[in-house]
């Protein structure tokens, strides 16, 4: 049966069966969510079967969605087996629209409303300038942008069914080998004739364009109707020269044997079992004389292959346990090659954002410097609404980016400009003697109201303390104690604000206010319920990871008991309600803006949550992408929208979204602790990994890891009766060091050795101090039931 149209239940049974236990507030709650069955599942097979609306279905999520805590999150995590990906996945109907569908018009992205993946392959580190955008489903490939030409696939006994149109009938698109930009989709027709489709796009030696090739097998035998005929449709006008379809004297449609043109389509009628192959080009161009056929196609398929396998090999390589978690992170690194400096492509977001800075880190930290540094060049000459904190966040990332890879000609250019934006700080800080801050901004892109934003003047703060280490190190002191002393003139007046402004709770909870001084804000019972709360929850985490609540405080475990305790989070990830009135795809309904999450990720780690960074990682990966292709909006619905069976998500694909995936399963595996002034100090190794990624017999190895200390490499082989840990730390390493060694439910460490000589330095029951060591580690620990 495909998997699209699986059956979704939730049922209190014992643990180990396939249904989930879902508590709210002691109360279960049964849902139930059944798609129909595929054609040929004793169903009239010519009919549509629709994917049915389900009450229980929506009356239990709107439920979820009605609790100030996280209650599946929740329900999961106290579960014996803690967060998994089956456990999240079938909570909720997947992502699949991004808009309505019947036609290109504003806010529609695809004529099916299903959504795209952009493949390419960029020439450098500024990522792909042009894509092919294959629709999911099947039914299309649309050159450059969504408005662009397009060829369209129709099938059935007529040709005149759209491919993949029927939902109930299209099989859970996915990825060649799991995470390659390689298409597979699976559909049947009305009349029963099964299709697998698979499309990719490459450069071939005969034409400068990119060229998306396609292979439709074409399988008419056991269905109703004797043949198939198949119809492949250019949305522009062309005209046949031997095979191919050409504007003027340029080709634009390449293709092989037994296919007529009619003056508007491509026609062929199949009696057997088939494969037809195609190759659409994303512009008109020259291209030599080449043979469409299956030779060509698997040639060309095989330099994709190797094209994304000699890319990968240049960064960091994180090899977990879990074939899906593992895809996903090859995926998205993909994905964001691609994208570079782009907050989303193939749509109006292919451009600079602002939250691309965190991507820069991201990426740096998995080893690609020229797309950190790409990111960089950007956010030097983009234009800002917000002067003051994007010269923070632009900070910030330059710091990140000499750390990792010590570009001191990088420094030498940015110089000039930081020194000018620290001048402006400290003019801002001579005419502001009664706040001590600096001075207004508008609240963000889509509340406009000029506040002394805590997120604004944090990230001021956080990039004069980076600005001031930046410099130390390039030996530039005067400059770095310029900074240092803005920083503390900035420190001191906004801690005196947040003291004045700050609010604890009855529950225990700590209220900070993003608008401080003007008494604009107060405490939030529900977060996502106002506008305001449900912009607090997307710029807080700014704050948070910034490392000025500092970590392990009171303050920080007050702030992370509101943020659980008052509807920040659902399935570990960021809440969010539009209140706009606008029913932009992806914003129509009360759901989640996972593109904040990184600097979530960022906080639980600095505090030590590793059970919620475990909830984060499935909670995106389960309920926050698309099945088995890893494609994220910036937005995704989550509460049922008039009676639709799949979630929609705003603008996909989404380089930030991309990087809350990647930067989690970073954290769970390494972390940078900070010293004074949120400069690094210290390795934390494994101290959130989920545990069963240390049942026997499974291995963790992270490779080539870029920290702000060198490179770091290690790797974790879970024996039956210990594990054994090889470590390879960055060259000169003397900071603090830590090693968690999760071990499953009911195991616990016995002796440790370090080297071969046991130690008895321990912080708690699972983590070991390596802090005196260097070089090379080797560490086993027995295992005990």
């Amino acid at each position: 049966m495909p998997t699209a149209a699986r059956c979704i239940k939730i049922r209190a049974v014992a643990s180990g069966a396939l249904w989930r236990r879902v508590a709210f507030g002691g109360a279960v709650v049964v849902l139930t969510g059944v798609a129909s069955a595929g054609a040929g599942g004793g169903r009239d097979a010519s009919a549509c079967v629709p994917l049915p609306a389900d009450p229980a279905y929506d009356a239990g999520v709107l439920q979820a969605l009605a609790q100030r805590q996280d209650a599946w999150g929740n329900a999961l995590l106290s579960s014996p087996a803690g967060p998994t990906y089956d456990g999240v996945r079938g909570l909720l109907h997947p992502l699949m629209m991004v808009g309505k569908p019947a036609g290109l018009k504003p806010r529609r992205l695809t004529d099916s409303g299903v959504y795209y993946l952009p493949f390419g392959q960029p020439r450098g580190w500024g990522g792909a300038g042009v894509v092919q955008l294959h629709v999911a489903d099947g039914s299309q490939v649309v050159s450059r942008r969504v408005d662009g030409s397009k060829l369209t696939v129709f099938v059935g006994a007529r040709g005149k069914e759209r491919y993949g149109s029927c939902p109930s009938r299209l099989e859970t698109p996915r990825l060649a080998q799991g995470y390659l930009p390689i298409l597979d989709t699976a559909y049947t027709d009305a009349e029963g004739v099964h299709y697998r489709q698979e499309s990719f796009a490459a450069r071939i030696p005969q034409t400068r364009a990119l060229v998306s090739f396609i292979r439709l097998t074409v399988d008419p035998s056991g269905a109703r109707a004797r043949a198939a005929r198949i119809r492949f449709t250019p949305s522009v006008r062309l005209h046949r020269v031997r095979h191919q379809l050409r504007h003027g004297r340029r080709a634009r449609l390449l293709f092989g044997k037994n296919l007529r043109f009619d003056g508007g389509s491509l026609v062929t009628t199949v009696h057997r079992p088939r494969a037809i192959y195609l190759a659409w080009l994303d512009r008109a161009s020259r291209t030599r004389p080449v043979q469409v056929n299956k030779v060509t196609y698997e040639h060309a398929r095989a330099s994709v292959e190797d094209y994304w396998a000699k890319r990968l090999e240049t960064g960091a390589e994180l090899v977990v346990p879990e074939q899906r978690v593992y895809d996903a992170e090859r995926n998205l690194l993909i994905q964001n090659l691609m994208l570079s400096w782009r907050y989303s492509i193939g749509n109006a977001y292919a451009h600079f954002s602002w939250e691309l800075l965190d991507v820069g880190e991201v990426m740096g930290a998995y080893g690609y410097p020229g797309v950190e540094r790409a990111i960089l060049d950007q956010a030097l000459r983009a234009p800002t609404l917000f002067p003051n904190r994007s010269a923070g966040e632009r900070m910030v990332g330059s710091a990140d980016y000499l750390r990792r890879f010590g570009d001191t000609n990088f420094v030498e250019r940015v110089t000039p400009r930081f020194r000018r934006d620290i001048q402006s700080f400290g003019r801002q800080l001579d005419a502001s003697a009664a706040t001590g801050l600096l001075r207004r901004e508008r609240y963000g892109a889509d509340i406009t109201g000029p506040i002394y934003g805590l997120h604004a003047q944090v990230l001021a703060l956080q990039g004069l303390r980076a600005t001031a280490d930046l410099w130390a190190r390039t030996g530039r002191p005067l400059l770095a104690a310029q900074a240092t002393a803005a920083a503390d003139r900035l420190e001191t007046g906004l801690r005196s604000a947040v003291a004045a402004s700050e609010v604890w709770l009855p529950d225990g909870s700590l209220f900070v206010p993003i608008a401080l001084v003007d008494g604009l804000e107060r405490p939030y019972d529900a977060l996502t319920s106002t506008k305001r709360g449900a912009y607090w929850n997307l710029v807080m985490p700014y704050v948070l990871a910034s490392g000025f609540i500092r970590p392990g405080s009171a303050e920080a475990t007050g702030v992370l008991r509101y943020l659980l305790n008052h509807g920040a989070r659902f399935l570990g990830l960021v809440r969010f309600a539009p209140h706009t009135g606008v029913t932009n795809p992806g914003y129509e309904r009360p759901g989640t803006d996972d593109v904040y999450g990184t600097n979530v990720s960022r906080f639980l780690a600095d505090n030590d949550q590793p059970d919620q960074l475990v909830l984060s990682l499935y909670g995106k990966l389960g309920a926050g992408m698309t099945e088995n292709t890893f494609v994220s909006g910036e937005g995704s619905t989550i509460a049922p929208f008039s009676g639709r069976y799949y979630r929609s998500m705003h603008r996909p694909p989404n380089s930030a979204n991309n990087a809350f995936f990647l930067e989690t399963l970073r954290l769970t595996l390494v972390h940078e602790t900070s010293g004074a002034g949120g400069v690094p100090q210290g390795l934390e190794l494994a101290y959130a990994t989920p545990r069963a990624w240390l049942e026997a017999g499974k291995q963790i190895a992270v490779r080539r890891l870029q920290t702000s200390f060198g490179q770091l490499s290690y790797t974790l082989d879970a024996g039956a009766t210990s594990v054994q840990a090889s470590i390879d730390l960055p060259t000169g390493f003397t900071g603090p060091l830590r090693l968690r060694l999760r071990l499953p439910a009911g195991q616990h460490l016995g002796v440790v050795t370090v080297n071969g000589k046991p130690t008895t330095h321990f912080l708690g029951p699972e983590t070991i101090d390596l802090s005196s060591a260097t070089g090379h580690v080797d560490v086993v620990a027995r295992r005990l039931p």
